[in-house]
């Protein structure tokens, strides 16, 4: 029996009405069409077109998808036109192919926007029209990721395997083809991560020659215990793939020792009585995992699947995967939308449309102007399961899978989400980070005087509300910093006697590499650049005098106005950076050659570097403490919320202390770290500062530090 042959037979087993003509047709017409094409492999072309149809018998499908499977490269690759394949098989083949062929020119990896959401519009509209144009596409995906290995071309199978766990495998997994799922995901994981493939495969096996992975025994137990209530049963057994642990161990941040349920069981019964019958029998003899139980067949997936999930510490304590079923239950876990059909008598394709996901996608499709929310919705509609959820007016809104008030507010309208206090869900006071259900009636409680929390994108799921709440605090953020920039260059303009220009700062834009004079503001606030350095770039002429006056007036400054006792004559002074030492503190001298002295605090861990013959000890002279500023430094941890640095500047400034340099040392969601330096009298001027930052409900806490 030839190829030919006996893919007619095959379809002729499920599908006795089929015209074999036709399709003996179609495998000629393709195959003389493709001609001497090679693929790849060095195999006849022709010899893809004839898989596809293979993989759509296998799924059972009526005699015109089998027909378009040996056609869909025609147009495209052929001379063959649509307008003949209409001549020959009718218009229904010939949208069909053409509806394929315009798939296989959609590219999902293009740069530009705009091309990304045309390309998603066509992709949308034409599974829409009929749904069979999806299985064949599924089909055509399946055959050439089974034969990528020999495509020369790196990138490009980089490119086919990426796109195939983007957007193909999720696809097939919402139209319920679970086989084509996870072949697709097997296939394409083996691409791109093949060390990473091999390395779960050789644990699985080590657990196998371990007696960890006994599927026969396991299978025998459950089958004894299931014999106590009189039901035949067909239990399969199966390790999930690698693909599949691969991704619980990235979603759990777990390691592949940490993951306990690797093996999953079909219990296959004949109807749904027997299917809780046998979820008795199991749940009486095998400690459940809580929280791990489904019920798919009082509450069905979108796609029609329906099973019981429950995970149990099975026979030798391990943690193993159930899922209970019936026969008619595991054809449609296993075709998903395709076996709908076989229990139809009058079979008609063209519904795609009646699908809940794909008619709101195409809804988006006719009715979206904005890109980025094209994209959003579109994407999570296609790959994220879904809750449904009423505005008190009963209005739909559906959100992914475990979503919160926050997201809803956010799918109603932005501006509802930014002013979002709290929520009612069912009538019920509910707190904001809650995952939604469906059926749920979400009423948001608001107020103009909230405003987004960085806390919100912690748990938001939604790339709209993640977005708008990122927006909104770059934004306060960026005013924060800005603002608090605009004081320090004041004060430093002040101090120097000049007048604060921003036509003049406008100035300084081109040296320091910014745009406008926001942004120079904004890093003078972060602490990224030095105050100092934005004067002088003014004022070059304040920079020359300040260092001749240093120069040529050291030794008379230090002689009449340095407030320590015990200096040698004619050695210049500083204060050490690394533990700011004021009018308080105990303190030593360190004698430096060609350096001068370098005053430390006592406690500071620098001193034990320096031999004792250098240590000087000093003390300070208190009728001349008030004579000098001096700089501490200090460790701020503050709640990330918009307002608090103000705050904190408010508190140095009403104690009489000037900021000379703010730099963020760390930055977290919740919270973020800042060293300050401050101008004060003295180490009683300066702890009284470091009392008022303290007593800030929005600060941690406040500490002096010693360091760079």
């Amino acid at each position: 029996m030839n190829e030919q042959t006996k893919l007619v037979e095959k379809v002729k087993n499920y599908f006795p009405k089929i015209n074999a003509d036709n399709i003996n047709k179609a495998y000629i017409f393709g195959k003389k069409a493709h001609g001497s094409q090679k693929r790849a492999s060095g195999d006849p072309f022709f010899s893809h077109p004839f898989e596809v149809a293979n993989i759509l018998a296998q799924m059972k499908l009526d005699e015109n998808s089998i027909i378009t499977g040996l056609l869909h490269d025609v147009i495209e690759d052929t001379l063959a036109t649509k307008q003949e394949i209409k001549k020959n098989f009718g218009i229904e083949v010939a949208n069909l192919v053409d509806g394929v062929t315009k798939l296989s020119k959609i590219s999902f990896q293009q740069t530009k926007k705009n091309n990304q959401i045309e390309n998603l519009r066509k992709f949308i509209l034409a599974i829409s029209e009929d749904i069979r144009v999806l299985f064949v596409k599924l089909a055509d995906r399946l055959h050439n990721m089974r034969t990528i290995k020999y495509l020369k071309n790196v990138e490009k199978k980089k490119k086919i395997s990426n796109e195939t766990l983007e957007i193909f495998a999720p696809l097939a997994d919402r139209i319920g083809i679970r086989k084509i799922k996870d072949e697709l995901e097997d296939l394409a994981f083996e691409e791109l991560n093949p060390n990473v493939k091999k390395t779960i495969v050789k644990r699985m096996n080590f657990l196998k020659s371990e007696g960890k992975n006994n599927i026969r025994l396991i299978i025998r137990q459950l089958q004894t215990v299931i014999k106590k209530a009189n039901i035949n049963v067909e239990i399969v057994g199966r390790e999930k793939k690698p693909y599949s642990i691969w991704r619980k161990m990235k979603k759990k941040n777990i390691t592949f020792e940490q993951l306990s349920d690797v093996m999953a069981f079909k219990i296959i019964v004949n109807d749904i009585d027997q299917c809780y019958s046998c979820l008795k029998e199991i749940h009486t003899n095998y400690p459940i995992v809580p929280g791990k139980f489904k019920d798919y067949i009082s509450l069905p997936k979108q796609n029609g699947y329906k099973s019981i999930h429950t995970t149990i510490f099975g026979p030798a304590k391990q943690k193993i995967e159930v899922q209970i079923r019936t026969k008619k239950m595991e054809r449609i876990a296993q075709l998903g939308v395709a076996a709908h059909w076989q229990y139809k008598n009058d079979i008609n394709f063209k519904e795609g449309k009646k699908y809940k996901w794909l008619r709101e996608l195409t809804e988006i499709v006719e009715t979206s102007s904005e890109p980025d929310e094209f994209i959003e919705n579109t994407k999570m509609k296609m790959f994220k399961d879904q809750v449904f959820c009423f505005t008190p007016k009963g209005d739909l809104i559906a959100l992914p899978e475990k979503a919160t008030p926050v997201d809803f507010a956010y799918a109603v309208h932005t501006k509802l989400g930014d002013v979002c206090i709290g929520a009612k869900v069912n009538g019920k006071i509910t707190p904001l980070k809650n995952f939604l259900n469906n059926g749920d009636q979400v009423e948001i409680i608001k107020s103009k005087f909230q405003s987004p929390s960085p806390n919100w994108s912690n748990f938001v799921k939604t790339p709209r509300a993640k977005s708008r709440i990122k927006k909104f605090i770059k934004t306060k953020e960026y005013k924060e910093y800005s603002n608090l920039g605009i004081k320090i260059l004041k004060h430093f303009f002040l101090k120097n006697n000049k007048n604060f220009d921003e036509a003049n700062l406008k100035q300084t834009l081109e040296l320091f590499k910014l745009s406008t004079i926001d942004d120079l503001y904004f890093n003078i606030g972060k602490g990224n650049f030095d105050p100092l350095k934005v004067l002088y770039a003014i004022h070059p002429s304040l920079k020359k005098i300040k260092e001749r006056n240093v120069k040529s007036n050291l030794k008379k400054e230090r002689k009449d106005s340095i407030a320590i006792k015990g200096l040698l004559p004619g050695f210049a002074i500083n204060y050490s950076k690394c533990c700011c030492p004021m009018p308080g503190d105990k303190i030593v001298g360190i004698s430096i050659k060609g350096k001068g002295i370098a005053i430390h605090t006592t406690d500071c861990n620098e001193i034990s570097k320096y031999l004792k013959k250098n240590i000087i000890s000093l003390s300070w002279d208190n009728k001349k403490v008030g004579l000098e500023e001096y700089v501490g430094r200090i460790l701020i941890i503050v709640v990330n919320e918009p307002g608090n640095l103000g705050e904190i500047a408010s508190a140095i400034g009403n104690n009489k202390g000037n900021i000379i340099n703010l730099k963020l040392t760390s930055r977290k969601k919740t919270f973020f770290e800042m060293q300050v330096d401050v101008k004060v009298k003295n180490l009683n001027h300066f702890t009284n500062i470091i009392a008022s930052i303290r007593s800030l409900s929005s600060v941690s806490s406040v500490n002096r530090i010693k360091g760079e």
